[in-house]
């Protein structure tokens, strides 16, 4: 789960949070429900993750002190100047070098371009989930969403591959997609309790 998050991030934070989730897993596991304690703990374990992770502050507190400094002072100098301040003016201002000052205007300003960690992480539990969800499928329905959705073929020639009718096939794809709508609100609802 390390995998795209900032290297700020440390690796034993990360097992810190998913012990939290394992724990609470082992707490509120029960065996009598028709589910894997691994399948249950798993989920616990990705959700106490991104829990931790959406708490965390992604910008250092300096650099978001810095961020405050550069704007009340760029506020200030073109209130003094009728005029946006220069780069150098700025720098002059803070007492720093005009490098320094376009170096902390980077540090400053969000790439829109990165991803998100919290929302990286999301996807690949929902991705997840999904998967071990179409993985306890009937064989049958587990064939025609497959053939479906990464083969595209129509309920025509999913039918012609499985020797049914167009008609079976529906009522099969919409077993899957019922069974799976189901299975995913139970792990969301479980992901919550």
């Amino acid at each position: 789960m390390g995998s795209g998050l900032p290297a700020h991030v440390e690796e034993s934070d990360l097992i810190s949070y998913g012990l939290l989730g394992l724990i609470s897993a082992i707490e509120r596991f029960d065996p009598g429900r028709e589910i894997k304690f691994e399948t249950f703990a798993i989920t616990r374990i990705k959700g106490s993750i991104i829990d931790e992770l959406r708490s965390l502050d992604w910008v250092p507190r300096s650099v978001r002190a810095k961020a405050r400094e550069i704007e009340r002072m760029n506020a200030k100098l073109e209130h003094e100047l009728h005029r946006a301040p220069t780069d150098q003016e700025m720098a002059t201002a803070l007492e720093m070098t005009v490098d320094d000052f376009q170096a902390s205007l980077l540090d400053t300003i969000q790439d829109p371009q990165a991803p998100d960690p919290a929302h990286a992480m999301d996807q690949t539990e929902t991705k997840d989930r999904l998967a071990d969800a179409i993985a306890r499928l009937p064989e049958r329905e587990k064939l025609v969403i497959a053939l479906y959705y990464y083969e595209n073929l129509t309920l025509r020639e999913i039918g012609e591959v499985l020797g049914v009718t167009e008609s079976r096939v529906s009522q099969l794809h919409t077993k899957a997609v019922l069974r799976l709508k189901s299975r995913l609100q139970t792990d969301i609802l479980e992901g919550a309790g």
